[in-house]
């Protein structure tokens, strides 16, 4: 018993290590209720599956602001942030004012978010002025969706000293808003995410529509917010709404190897089926939409990538 307990533990040690070879990769996300956390689970796969000698997780986080500091101290491989956060963290603007974080890369921009502001039936709120005094959600802290939030309400005349912030998750602020802790909530979000999905089968939910005057406030605020179309049926009862949205793009530091960044993006490109099986988001993430969304220099092996099949790559792009 003893010497095939010793075979058995030797074939165990034999099994394992080819995956102690492998090197880990981390790839910062955000909360279970939102796109980040499938799309990087996507992803993670899809490293798993086609770049040699590496393994690759999803992590939970707090999403874009917490997942650019990840990076930056290489807590973290990869990061999915709000193309704001990530042009704010480049720049050292905004959320990053004095802690510019200027190795922030670009490997893709995946999809963009739908800035979603969720309401019940019967709240009274129709508009952003409508929350005034009211409890309202402004998404988890170290979020895009904050930052987004924060925007939109301050280019409309609204501070936090006008309403009742809290700071949630996306189950968190679902769960609040079905059991009445909360009036509405912020999610910037890719559509359909499963946290407002699941809020709509048990409850008559409204997505608001912000007025014109609204969203040109709110875009000469943020240049990189543009109008999107929530579709018709997207959650149950909720007919066509126009939203703002703003890209997510799929960051690194500039001290990742160069040809581990290019066999990533290759390999996310020539397997984008697998990505699009996961999460329909997906179905935006194409090399045309990156050169056109992505709002800081991309990494030198993205690049090589692109250039290899013949895509042109603007100047802005280029470390």
């Amino acid at each position: 018993m003893t010497m095939i307990r010793a075979l058995a533990a030797g074939a165990l040690v034999a099994f394992a290590m080819p995956a102690l070879a492998q090197e880990q990769l981390s790839v910062a996300t955000g909360g279970t209720g939102g796109v980040y956390f499938p799309m990087g689970g996507g992803l993670a796969e899809v490293i798993n599956n086609h770049v040699e000698g590496y393994s690759a997780t999803a992590e939970v986080t707090g999403a874009s602001v917490e997942n650019m500091g990840l990076i930056a101290t290489g807590d973290a491989d990869m990061g999915l942030a709000l193309a704001d956060t990530v042009a704010q963290a480049y720049s050292g603007t905004g959320r990053f004012e004095g802690q510019q974080l200027p190795m922030i890369r670009g490997l893709a921009s995946m999809y963009a978010n739908m800035i979603q502001i969720v309401t019940l039936e019967g709240s009274g709120i129709t508009s952003l002025e409508d929350m005034r005094g009211m409890r309202i959600s402004v998404g988890a802290p170290g979020s895009g969706t904050e930052v987004n939030a924060e925007v939109i309400l301050a280019a409309n005349g609204i501070t936090y000293d006008d309403i009742e912030e809290q700071r949630l998750n996306f189950n968190e602020t679902a769960d609040a808003l079905a059991n009445g802790d909360i009036d509405a909530g912020f999610w910037s979000v890719g559509a359909p995410t499963s946290s407002i999905l699941n809020l709509a089968t048990t409850q008559s939910i409204v997505v608001i529509e912000l007025s014109e005057a609204e969203m040109t406030a709110a875009q000469e605020a943020e240049p990189l917010f543009a109008r999107t179309v929530l579709a018709d049926g997207t959650y149950e009862g909720v007919g066509e709404t126009m939203v703002l949205g703003v890209p997510n793009v799929l960051a690194v530091s500039s001290e990742m190897d160069e040809e581990l960044a290019y066999q990533i993006t290759r390999a996310m490109f020539e397997n984008i089926d697998e990505l699009r099986a996961v999460h329909p988001a997906a179905n935006q993430t194409t090399v045309e939409f990156t050169l056109a969304a992505t709002p800081v220099p991309l990494h030198p092996g993205a690049i090589r990538y692109y250039e290899e099949i013949g895509a042109e790559i603007p100047d802005r792009l280029r470390p």
